[in-house]
């Protein structure tokens, strides 16, 4: 059932995001046109104009009108053609508050940042419930790894819809929620398709600086150029990532028995997965991600402490 839940999803966001993206710019070999100083991979249907000579001059040597395009603090909310839903309503938006909250911080690095606070605040309640059940998961887990090995030979039929029912059982004796676990993956992954849209197509964010990095610069780049505040970066997604995957680790379902080997491996794995993109990607995304991590693990922290509190009264 969850499954099925999930796959639906996440073709319905797939579906929708295609009704109007990112466009990356492509040169005459067909390749993705990058910025030769910052490593970035441009965007081609940016919403406002880029500031940065160089980066003005290569969207001119690929033909792009960029005369026509609104500057980016005068952004307005409806600026520019219907594109389809998703840039619409979500893209478009979100780079406009990104930019008016620039506009009065004077820094969208320190935007992006505070953009990412308010609305993870916003869906506190539907990821706060999420976190709920990893807490719950772990007041069930010795009744639930006893399912696991009353049932670990048998695979017949009568079986396994036995071994469902007894889970079942488990679940509402200890108020759990199967499909309230993956809240967090449904949120997170629409926020971080739309921050990442928003991000590169706005050069004002991309071509801003924040804490001795130029957002637009990737870390490889950064790292390789000599400037080790990148290495910082880097190492605040790792760490991020990993304690944020660990504190979620057990909203898995499949978290029993001879799969708790590999539920534990889970947070190194998409640690080293994701700090591998990253060093790839502008320091604007890996700004935003380290932000939301933090916002994760200090409510999975606080939550954690609440309910032990709530046990020794």
């Amino acid at each position: 059932m969850i499954k099925k839940i999930t796959r639906v999803f996440l073709i319905g966001i797939i579906l929708f995001s295609l009704t109007g993206c990112t466009k990356t710019l492509i040169d005459e070999d067909n390749k993705a046109v990058k910025n030769p100083v910052t490593g970035q991979t441009l965007t081609e249907n940016i919403i406002c104009k880029p500031q940065d000579e160089k980066t003005i001059e290569v969207y001119k040597e690929h033909d792009i009108d960029i005369d026509q395009l609104p500057e980016c603090h005068d952004l307005k909310i409806n600026s520019g053609s219907y594109e389809g839903l998703w840039t619409n309503i979500f893209v478009e938006p979100l780079a406009w508050f990104i930019i008016q909250v620039g506009n009065v911080v004077k820094n969208y690095g320190l935007a992006l940042i505070i953009t990412s606070l308010l609305i993870r605040f916003i869906v506190l309640p539907l990821t706060r419930k999420s976190a709920m059940q990893s807490e719950l998961l772990k007041e069930a887990q010795k009744d639930l790894n006893k399912i696991e090995k009353k049932y670990i030979n048998k695979t017949d039929q009568e079986s396994l819809m036995k071994k469902s029912q007894e889970m079942t059982m488990v679940y509402k004796k200890h108020g759990i929620n199967p499909v309230a676990g993956c809240l967090v993956a449904f949120i997170q992954l629409p926020l971080f398709i739309a921050f990442f849209e928003a991000i590169n197509r706005v050069p004002a964010i991309f071509e801003d600086h924040f804490l001795w990095m130029q957002m637009g610069t990737t870390p490889w780049v950064g790292i390789t150029s000599g400037n080790f505040v990148y290495l910082l970066l880097l190492i605040a997604i790792a760490a991020t990532t990993y304690f944020s995957f660990k504190f979620s680790a057990a909203d898995s379902m499949a978290s029993t028995g001879s799969q708790m080997g590999t539920m534990k491996k889970m947070p190194l794995i998409m640690t080293i997965v994701i700090v591998i993109m990253g060093m790839f990607m502008t320091s604007a995304i890996g700004i935003y991600w380290v932000t939301t991590n933090l916002f994760t693990v200090v409510q999975n922290i606080l939550i954690k402490r609440s309910r032990e509190k709530n046990e020794k009264i």
